[in-house]
């Protein structure tokens, strides 16, 4: 590990400790690196997705749990690459599929999106259950435990235990990050162990993630390139993402 990502950890690390830090208060435990280079740190971090820049300061990604951590300030980034995503997710649901539908600003989206048809749909999200709201061709439940009202989601070991008897036609699940290392990974040890249950339970299973999150890792893997059926992205992968999903035999739309 070269010095800068000794500092860029030993940062992560000190807003950890303390779930939200103002800007004075890093340069104060870090007073030995300019302010410049502290900035430029804080911003790879938050583009890293291992903190939340907020004005000001910065928080803990463990203070907002979630695949899209602050999910009101974020819904607006990379739209028009979400909604290249959302477009080719609705070709995967076919009616009278049982579908699980990941938190996040993609899936937000592509529910806003789902035409009124035939289905059984589990969601985490509350954003999403609340647009499914206007179809009433579809059976919307929700699993059980506590809300993060910061990305409007649903989890812990209620809902998971619920997952585990589902049977899902398809999943469809957001990334916070992927790298070849550690494969789709999210800020939360919940949140991943609920990805994962419900890549268990499903026939089919797709990641959406545009192309932004590729190369960038977070502290909990929820599934590797291996355990998906295919990945959703922006037509904008990196060559050496698409090769592997070739070599794994992974469809990339």
């Amino acid at each position: 590990m070269d010095s800068v990502e000794r500092r860029r950890s030993a940062i992560v690390d000190f807003i950890n400790q303390h779930s939200s830090i103002t800007f004075a208060e890093l340069k104060k435990e870090f007073a030995g690196v300019s302010e410049m280079t502290l900035r430029t740190d804080l911003r790879t971090l938050d583009r890293e997705s291992r903190i939340i820049r907020v004005h000001g300061g910065a928080k803990s990604m463990e203070t907002v749990v979630g695949n899209d951590p602050y999910l009101g300030s974020r819904e607006v980034r990379n739209v028009e690459a979400k909604q290249i995503i959302v477009e080719k997710a609705l070709r995967l649901i076919h009616p009278g599929s049982t579908l699980f539908l990941d938190s996040g600003s993609t899936t937000t989206m592509l529910a806003k999106n789902l035409p009124n048809q035939p289905l059984l749909i589990y969601t985490s999200s509350i954003t999403c259950a609340a647009e499914l709201a206007r179809l009433d061709q579809v059976r919307v439940y929700l699993p059980g435990g506590a809300m993060n009202r910061f990305s409007m989601s649903i989890c812990g070991t209620r809902g998971i235990e619920e997952l585990e008897k589902v049977n899902f036609d398809l999943a469809l699940l957001g990334v916070t990050s992927f790298s070849e290392k550690a494969g789709f990974t999210c800020g939360s040890a919940e949140e991943a162990v609920l990805k994962r249950t419900a890549l268990s339970r499903a026939d089919q299973r797709y990641v959406l993630m545009d192309s932004s999150k590729i190369g960038t890792r977070n502290p909990f893997t929820f599934g590797l390139l291996n355990e998906v059926n295919g990945v959703v992205t922006d037509g904008k992968a990196p060559a050496d993402f698409l090769a592997a999903c070739q070599e794994a035999g992974i469809q990339v739309l």
